[in-house]
């Protein structure tokens, strides 16, 4: 029985891990994105490599993210339209969610999923 009690622990552990992780990631990307209107020509790909960069843990083919710039949104990694939403005093919105896996001895969780969601105001 104690043993299956740490082993919990350890999975819950592990998935908390992974959830400040992502979310330190967005908060950085999305400070990075709302920081450099005009000096980029695409923040979703911009917003998405500082993701990677602050969330190394964290399995880039797994994140799923929803881009929100000036109130249209994009689902893919990649909006370079978006540069031309990139208006001073408008929200960026970065949501990023990413499946885990809460196991202990063969009994799953299913649809195990963390996100995360951060909004700057573009500088």
């Amino acid at each position: 029985m104690l043993l299956i009690t740490v082993t919990g622990m350890l999975a819950f552990g592990i998935t908390m891990h992974n959830f400040l992780v992502l979310t330190n990631g967005v908060n950085t990307a999305v400070q990075m994105v709302s920081m450099s209107r005009g000096q980029i020509t695409d923040p979703c790909a911009s917003a998405y490599t500082s993701m990677q960069s602050a969330a190394p843990d964290l399995v880039p083919a797994n994140l799923s993210f929803t881009f929100v710039i000036n109130g249209t949104t994009y689902s893919s990694t990649s909006c370079s339209a978006g540069a031309a939403n990139m208006v001073q005093g408008a929200t960026a919105q970065l949501t990023v969610t990413y499946p885990c896996t809460l196991a202990v001895y063969g009994m799953v969780v299913p649809s195990c999923t963390i996100g995360a969601r951060t909004a700057e105001l573009i500088q």
